[in-house]
């Protein structure tokens, strides 16, 4: 069953009312999650969608618990305050962070912090000093924040929605999956655990990273979890770049880009050759389920920013990437959505493979 946005459940399949169901599958990428944010705002406005599954990773698991949560104790009404009040206390707790915009910066629109005089300093010292050096008490802001959003007992008692969060073993390599029963504030924080800022959150006896390394997000849990089909992808990461990285900065932001989508590619490369052989007749959609994939996105705005920006938390910059959010959300409804539950309104073979 999917759930209403009021928690109440409906249908996989379209209901007799004209709520459609969807999944979601919501990306990873620093302060740029409240691009994310802002799209979950949008949605949750609309009484047409249900909300079955998310799937998600690092910020995105951030958004998809404190969106699970206020959803499951307050309706749709409730996740809306619920995640603009986490990501306002973001941007207070990021006031104490020498990692802020330059008063440049602010006047220009730079959302970036590559003129901030902190930022060399701070990405030079994450090279040569690990956060086993550097933050020996290992204090992480954000795990007071999240224990002060959300009720995680509550949340793995009942959440509305079907909840996945993925990070990585540091050991095997592997992609673990949490998922609504085993939530907790140390799963989102492994789920969110950049190593060369956090040292590796230990859960069961096992060490995690950001999950971005192996599923970011990862959508396998929606096909196999969720009765619905329909799949909308959140995506922050830019997947294209119409020029090549020239400079040192512009190349790893590139790297990063490149390796935070491999995993997902991989997923779409298999997704897209399974629904091939239903499609042709090779495999019996009894068997194999005939995802419906779609995107929103913002690529013309995500590819104007770097890396740096994903560690900017000033709260201009975060309303800035959540109003972009709402109107690519917006759009997404105004064209896609129609389609949702018919075809995928993404073409895999020229967007992923």
């Amino acid at each position: 069953m999917a759930e209403h946005l009021d928690g109440t459940q409906v249908a996989a399949g379209n209901s007799g009312d004209g709520v459609k169901p969807i999944n979601l599958a919501l990306q990873g990428g620093g302060a740029h999650g409240a691009f994310a944010w802002g799209v979950l705002d949008r949605l949750l406005e609309e009484d047409g969608l249900a909300i079955e599954g998310i799937s998600a990773t690092s910020a995105g698991a951030m958004n998809a618990a404190i969106l699970a949560y206020g959803l499951t104790v307050g309706g749709r009404a409730g996740a809306r305050q619920a995640l603009d009040l986490f990501w306002r206390r973001i941007a207070q707790v990021a006031l104490f962070s020498p990692l802020q915009p330059s008063p440049w910066d602010r006047f220009t629109g730079n959302y970036g912090l590559e003129t901030s005089i902190a930022f060399p300093l701070f990405d030079a010292l994450t090279r040569i000093v690990s956060p086993y050096q550097s933050n020996p008490l290992n204090f992480n802001p954000l795990r007071q924040l999240l224990e002060s959003s959300v009720d995680f007992a509550a949340l793995r008692s009942g959440s509305a929605v079907k909840l996945f969060l993925s990070a990585t073993n540091v050991r095997t390599g592997k992609v673990r999956v949490f998922g609504a029963d085993e939530i907790s504030a140390d799963a989102v924080l492994a789920s969110a655990c950049l190593p060369f800022l956090y040292q590796a959150v230990e859960i069961d006896g096992e060490h995690y990273w950001d999950g971005g390394y192996m599923g970011n997000p990862a959508v396998f849990p929606l096909i196999y979890e969720c009765e619905c089909a329909d799949v909308v992808v959140v995506h922050i990461n830019p997947i294209y770049r119409p020029d090549v990285p020239t400079t040192a900065p512009e190349i790893m932001n590139r790297i990063n880009e490149i390796s935070f989508n491999s995993s997902l590619m991989r997923e779409m490369r298999a997704i897209g050759f399974v629904n091939r052989l239903i499609e042709n007749g090779t495999l019996c959609s009894n068997d194999m389920k005939l995802m419906r994939m779609h995107a929103i996105d913002a690529e013309s705005v995500m590819q104007t920013l770097g890396v740096a920006s994903k560690l900017n938390a000033d709260l201009d910059f975060l309303l800035h990437l959540h109003a972009i959010g709402r109107a690519s959300a917006e759009a997404w409804l105004a064209g896609a959505f129609a389609e949702v539950g018919r075809r995928s309104t993404v073409d895999l073979q020229d967007r992923y493979l």
